[in-house]
């Protein structure tokens, strides 16, 4: 009994060290069978998890749904009103505009109308303009919708702004150069000018909602037509003058700019200045190039009637684009600042 007692207590510790790691890889073994085997009551379990889950994704998205639709529900008659609210609003700055401006600049009308030719020469140098802004929409929804845009965010600004800025003042000066009789590479680089313009306001579109880009889009019509009949309807050459004040005028509204870049972030009234600038100014600015572009599409008209040049409206058509571009993003940023007011 004794050698019984003593076997046991010097055996268990030997016998114990060394049945303890084959004991370890057994019931490891033991428990990845388990795992791995299939006629097991664990796959019903795991059916059941993955229905539960099934259904609860159902029924997530299900709610999800209900909220959406529940957040995006308007009343008719609210929204028929919000429609003729902001048509009336349009409506107002087109006449208003046209009113301003036509007795403030244009005391002095044209006696005996527009000649034929003249009117021909703008009907197509605006239609070239309509479409030039409608390859822009649908070149910068392309974009965004391939997520062209979303990588072109994420690169280098400076890369993006610098190469996108040669590239835009290459292709406008190879459309101007090359002779209008010369179709294909004409149209080619004007397609390629109105795609880089794409590339810059293609951003606005993940910024802004659709309905406050189709009001801003609204406002620049209204305000560009308006200002248009009032130099369409203007003597010859009244506004001519313009060009050089313009010239500076959107000289110093580059520079405020460019500001933020070169002005501390402490310097709070000097950046609301320059930003007041660039926005109220350049409104400004543009709209004036408006008056002095359709003017000049106008002398350019009466001298391709002489003979003395050809007719371009594609070339035209790039001055009016520029002068839309740049009205549309500011509209769109006043937009933007009143809807955070509110």
């Amino acid at each position: 009994m004794s050698f019984t007692l003593t076997l046991r207590a010097g055996l268990a510790p030997r016998l114990a060290s060394q049945f303890v790691k084959p004991s370890t890889t057994m019931r490891a073994f033991h428990q990845s069978a388990k795992q791995n085997t299939f006629f097991t009551s664990r796959t019903a379990l795991n059916t059941k998890h993955s229905s539960s889950n099934i259904l609860a994704r159902l029924r997530g998205s299900s709610r999800g749904y209900q909220q959406q639709s529940g957040y995006e529900y308007y009343d008719p008659a609210a929204r028929r009103k919000e429609a003729i609210r902001k048509l009336i609003i349009g409506g107002a700055i087109f006449g208003g505009t046209l009113v301003a401006v036509n007795v403030m600049f244009n005391g002095e009308s044209r006696e005996g109308g527009m000649p034929n030719y003249e009117r021909q020469y703008l009907n197509q140098t605006f239609l070239h303009t309509g479409l030039g802004v409608g390859i822009i929409g649908m070149t910068a929804y392309q974009m965004l919708q391939t997520g062209f845009v979303y990588r072109l965010m994420q690169t280098n600004p400076w890369a993006v702004g610098i190469g996108g800025l040669a590239l835009s003042i290459g292709s406008m000066m190879a459309t101007r150069a090359v002779d209008p009789d010369n179709y294909v590479p004409k149209y080619a680089f004007w397609t390629l000018f109105n795609a880089t313009q794409a590339a810059f306001v293609a951003p606005l579109m993940v910024m802004a909602p659709p309905a406050l880009l189709a009001r801003a889009g609204l406002y620049t019509a209204a305000m560009m037509g308006s200002i248009s009949i009032v130099g369409a309807t203007a003597k010859e050459n009244k506004y001519l003058y313009l060009g050089g004040p313009l010239l500076a005028g959107a000289a110093i509204v580059a520079v405020s700019g460019f500001a933020p870049l070169v002005l501390p972030a402490t310097a709070v009234r000097t950046l609301a200045v320059t930003e007041n600038l660039w926005l109220w100014g350049g409104l400004a600015v543009f709209g004036g190039f408006t008056l002095y572009d359709v003017q000049k599409v106008l002398h350019h008209a009466r001298m391709a009637e002489r003979g003395l040049i050809k007719r371009d409206p594609v070339n035209e058509s790039i001055s009016l684009e520029l002068d839309f571009l740049n009205i549309f993003v500011r509209m769109v940023q006043i937009l933007m600042m009143q809807q955070r007011r509110k």
